[in-house]
């Protein structure tokens, strides 16, 4: 798991910037009813995406929760006074407190199930009856485009996939959630070429390679034999579900 404290200052320019974070935020924003007031953002990261969301609504009174000091602090920055650090499994919210919950790239970072399950459950606690949730989904299947790429790195061990759909969509059940929606947006200048991907085995991205074992290089060495080195293949495209907490009769 790569620290996010370190990786904070790089984070936005490594993970496409304000483009991509407009187009995470478009995606949000349209699954959100217009009437939204108080929006919590769970793992509001370095709030790129947080700031955007506030931006876009006056009306949306927007507090960002993340668990490293470090994204926080940068998050503060871009929304003074609405920041603050929480772990996503233990919030420091009273019950009903928001009329939607956020966690965008969140659920698939959590070790076990019962870790997101947690994180599912207490997102559903802190918000109204008739309130939204909305969470992305499958994120490291969105990095499959079919390319090249793929094709050398699929052999290589994975992390099982803390936030498939299926069962994200099962603990939300848990809590009463109903689905209400879902919604696709493009990961904008995340397109993997060799060389970077290369670069990224190296650096520890992919959790199961660690930097300097044999597989880690032989996976590094397969990528410099493919052609056009430095240029992007597409886009990831990040999934997006909504669900709604019912009204209290």
């Amino acid at each position: 798991m790569l620290d996010y404290d370190k990786e904070a200052d790089a984070y936005d320019i490594t993970r496409g910037g304000e483009p991509r974070a407009a187009a995470a935020a478009a995606a949000v924003l349209g699954l959100l009813p217009g009437v939204t007031g108080r929006l919590l953002d769970v793992a509001c990261g370095t709030g790129i995406v947080t700031r955007r969301l506030a931006a876009a609504r006056p009306g949306l009174r927007v507090t960002g929760a993340d668990l490293t000091s470090g994204m926080a602090r940068m998050a503060a920055v871009r929304l003074p006074g609405a920041v603050v650090l929480a772990d996503s499994r233990r919030l420091p919210f009273p019950d009903r407190a928001f009329d939607a919950v956020t966690s965008v790239w969140l659920l698939h970072l959590l070790d076990e199930p019962d870790d997101v399950r947690a994180a599912v459950a207490e997102c559903a606690r802190v918000l109204r009856p008739g309130g939204m949730y909305v969470t992305t989904v499958d994120k490291a299947a969105a990095h499959d485009v079919g390319s090249d790429i793929d094709a050398v790195l699929a052999p290589r061990p994975r992390r099982p996939a803390r936030d498939e759909a299926a069962a994200v969509e099962s603990y939300a059940a848990e809590q009463g959630l109903l689905p209400a929606g879902q919604a696709r947006f493009p990961g904008v200048g995340q397109g993997r070429s060799p060389r970077r991907t290369a670069a990224d085995l190296r650096r520890g991205w992919f959790t199961q390679l660690p930097p300097g074992e044999p597989r880690t290089e032989r996976f590094a060495e397969l990528l410099a034999t493919l052609p056009d080195q430095n240029r992007p293949r597409p886009d990831p495209v990040f999934s997006l579900r909504a669900f709604r907490k019912p009204p209290d009769d």
